[in-house]
């Protein structure tokens, strides 16, 4: 697994590095969404989650959810158009999940991508250090404590 500046990055996953977000492929053409440890770790202790409704489609570089913390609010944006099917109403009720739980328990969303060639911009797990260890660098993120 890579780790970047103490963030775990599972290399089972995919990456929207821009956004700050994972993707879990579930093998039936749907894709688990939620916020990198990075993103947990720059943003602190989340109090709200506000996902956008199951069966709403999302167009690329919108938010799929409104995500905010003691020190920022801002939205979860998607990296391509899809359609959310599910949405993780445990984290809705207790956002903490996502701090506590980043890659399991704290997922945000289910989508299916209106195009699976669209997925080709995620960075796989096995490749996504570099990118993050620019990104973290470029946001000035010394890393996760």
């Amino acid at each position: 697994m890579p780790v970047v500046r103490g963030c775990n990055l599972p290399d089972d996953l995919f990456y929207d590095v821009p956004n700050n977000l994972w993707y879990r492929d579930e093998g039936d053409g749907t894709y688990t969404v939620g916020m990198t440890m990075i993103a947990t770790g720059m943003a602190g202790q989340l109090v709200a989650f506000t996902a956008k409704k199951a069966g709403k489609s999302i167009a690329a570089g919108k938010s799929c959810a409104t995500v905010e913390s003691g020190k920022w609010v801002g939205p979860a944006k998607l990296g391509f158009d899809a359609e959310i099917v599910a949405v993780n109403d445990d984290l809705t009720a207790t956002p903490r999940l996502a701090n506590d739980d980043t890659y399991g328990a704290g997922w945000m969303v289910r989508i299916k991508p209106e195009d699976a060639s669209a997925t080709g911009i995620l960075t796989p797990g096995s490749a996504v250090a570099a990118p993050y260890e620019a990104k973290m660098a470029a946001d000035e993120f010394a890393g996760c404590a």
